[in-house]
């Protein structure tokens, strides 16, 4: 791994435990960094380090981040030489950027919701065969690890696997990730003139974070 990975993930140890943040226990399953327990609410944030103006965000960016990221909190470390503060974005103050990667990829989900969904059992007996019951393994091949076996199934609605109906939807599935996938943004930015005006953090840390969480959610 590199420099920048061990780097940024020392950085965000180190904001969970200036913010007083809890990390995320189920060992990174809800998609969450950390949250702030605020009462008896706890608010999922996601955490970002940079050492320049401008803000990476992930690696080929999709329809799944967008829907992970909306209704969270964030909250960005900046460290620049002997500068170091953070900026809390609450949910509205983020969408905006999120909204505008969502339209710019707008036509590409529409297409992949209706390519996927134009194919028909004879696409899948051209691409499977034509079988009474297809197996784990015919589901597999198709999905390959974008299912975890559990999911997979749980997706069985005959004996030991899979009706033609059912595999024609995870065949459809297929369809739709790849054509999301290959269209995906790689590491959008978060540019530095979009964190103009937001208050630096530069001491109090936890107390001022959940005064300004308490003023988004109007508590």
């Amino acid at each position: 791994m590199s420099k920048n990975y061990f780097q940024d993930d020392s950085r965000e140890h180190q904001m969970i435990e200036l913010f007083e943040l809890v990390r995320d226990t189920s060992e990174g399953r809800s998609g969450v960094d950390a949250f702030l327990e605020l009462g008896e609410n706890k608010i999922p944030f996601e955490l970002k380090t940079t050492s320049k103006g401008s803000v990476t965000t992930v690696r080929d960016f999709g329809l799944d981040h967008i829907k992970k990221w909306q209704g969270k909190h964030w909250l960005f470390g900046f460290y620049q030489e002997k500068d170091v503060y953070y900026k809390y974005g609450s949910p509205s103050m983020i969408a905006p950027w999120i909204e505008e990667k969502a339209e710019y990829r707008h036509f590409d989900f529409k297409l992949a919701d209706i390519v996927s969904k134009k194919l028909t059992l004879y696409d899948l007996y051209k691409i499977c065969g034509k079988k009474k019951v297809y197996s784990y393994h015919d589901a597999r091949r198709i999905q390959k690890k974008q299912y975890k076996k559990d999911k997979y199934l749980a997706l069985q609605d005959v004996k030991d696997g899979y009706s033609s109906y059912r595999m024609l939807e995870i065949l459809s599935d297929r369809v739709n990730y790849l054509i999301e996938r290959g269209s995906t943004l790689n590491n959008p930015h978060i540019p530095a003139s979009y964190f103009s005006g937001w208050e630096e953090i530069t001491d109090n840390h936890a107390i001022r974070l959940r005064n300004l969480v308490k003023q988004s959610l109007n508590l």
